[in-house]
């Protein structure tokens, strides 16, 4: 499974406007409903609220990864964004998140929800990458870097 599969440059969000924890995940699936995809993004954001109730999903080294599974949704929907200027995401390493995939699936799709996240997490952990992310001036950008990193 490729991200880029998943994720297109409308669904690449550079940069995210709000400032707060509850903002960002709104913004965020928001971005996600735009293209149809979900059906009640209210339900969506509350499941992806819950979520982050359970344990913040900010994974730390800057980046977040909320997610959460609707009935709202026929498939895997995946969106990404950067916030500059750092967020209190409450992250588990207490540092400020800068970018931020957020990832909503059908309730019956859980391996390819959990194959989606492993994917995510193991692309982010080179530094020099989140970084090129970060700094990606817009979404065609941001999307380039990643498609380079899974071309890799």
């Amino acid at each position: 499974m490729l991200l880029t599969d998943l994720l297109t440059t409308e669904r690449i969000k550079i940069p995210l406007q709000s400032s707060a924890k509850d903002e960002i995940l709104r913004e965020l699936v928001d971005l996600a409903a735009r293209g149809g995809a979900i059906r009640d993004p209210q339900e969506v954001l509350r499941a992806v609220q819950d979520r982050e109730e359970v344990l913040s999903t900010g994974i730390g080294h800057g980046v977040a990864i909320p997610h959460g599974k609707s009935a709202s949704v026929d498939g895997l929907v995946l969106v990404a964004g950067v916030a500059r200027e750092g967020i209190d995401f409450e992250a588990l390493d207490g540092e400020p998140v800068h970018l931020f995939f957020l990832l909503v699936g059908p309730e019956s799709g859980a391996g390819q929800h959990v194959k989606a996240l492993s994917r995510i997490s193991r692309l982010l952990r080179r530094e020099s990458f989140r970084q090129r992310l970060i700094d990606a001036p817009d979404a065609k950008a941001f999307y380039s870097v990643l498609a380079e990193a899974e071309a890799s």
